[in-house]
């Protein structure tokens, strides 16, 4: 079975068949799925999910473009969700410099914010960091609480720093990416990090992996990103499998479940 570490399907594309597709996950092989807010909207639907579907739990949190307009009262309102038994992590957060809005202050001041937050409820993080290598390092090492955990979605920097996360036990979320035929880095990564601390997301409505390339991408695409990480790892498909969902498990405190 294949855990699906990071999908969106609350997202407004899922909205013709998102019934269908979620209901033929198991079958197809899809034993988990952690659905992400980026949002207070995505996260609200992201906990709705999760009741509606027994194999889907929820992250609650804003992501760092969605920090703009966030204020005490709307941040209350994520604070609350985290009460929810369906809620397994606070994200995602972080940093995104791609597009450079809100400006950096903003985007730290809540990152900070929200870290702090994942600490008191004891709550792994999901981590997105675009273009900001540096100022996402500095802040986890100041502000996060390592020990509940947590993972660096869609990793997309050097092996130098996946070290810096490996060494303090987090995980590396890992996608359709490594299909791409440019994608030296992340292969470089992927080849370094222990198959223990690697997990397999789709990101999903985003990044298809190859042969799908550019169209909208589902959970059901992830064999190919099992079938390549395999290749790299030397190992076969169903180790993939059973040592990503088990990861998986561990991240998001499921052991047992």
């Amino acid at each position: 079975m294949i855990f699906d570490s990071h999908a969106h399907y609350d997202d407004e594309s899922f909205e013709e068949d998102r019934e269908e597709l979620l209901t033929g996950m198991q079958e197809a092989g899809i034993g988990r799925i952690v659905n992400v807010g980026a949002s207070l909207t995505s996260s609200r639907q992201s906990v709705a999910l999760a009741h509606q579907y027994n194999f889907i739990y929820a992250a609650v949190g804003i992501h760092p473009s969605d920090t703009g307009e966030l204020g005490e009262e709307e941040y209350q309102k994520l604070c609350d969700m985290l009460k929810d038994e369906r809620v397994v992590a606070l994200g995602e957060i972080g940093l995104d410099y791609y597009w450079n809005e809100p400006e950096p202050k903003v985007q730290k001041h809540w990152f900070m914010r929200q870290l702090c937050t994942a600490a008191e409820w004891k709550k792994p993080v999901i981590i997105h960091s675009r273009d900001a290598a540096k100022d996402t390092l500095d802040i986890m090492k100041s502000e996060a609480d390592w020990d509940n955990g947590g993972v660096v979605h869609c990793f997309s920097y050097s092996v130098e720093m996946a070290r810096e996360y490996l060494n303090k036990g987090f995980y590396l979320g890992i996608g359709g990416v490594l299909t791409f035929q440019n994608a030296k880095k992340l292969k470089e990564v992927a080849e370094y990090a222990p198959i223990e601390q690697i997990v397999i997301e789709t990101d999903c409505p985003y990044l298809s992996p190859v042969p799908n390339r550019g169209k909208r991408n589902s959970s059901f695409n992830l064999p190919y990103v099992v079938e390549k990480l395999a290749d790299i790892k030397k190992i076969s498909k169903e180790q993939v499998e059973e040592f990503t969902f088990q990861n998986a498990q561990k991240l998001y405190h499921l052991d047992g479940q």
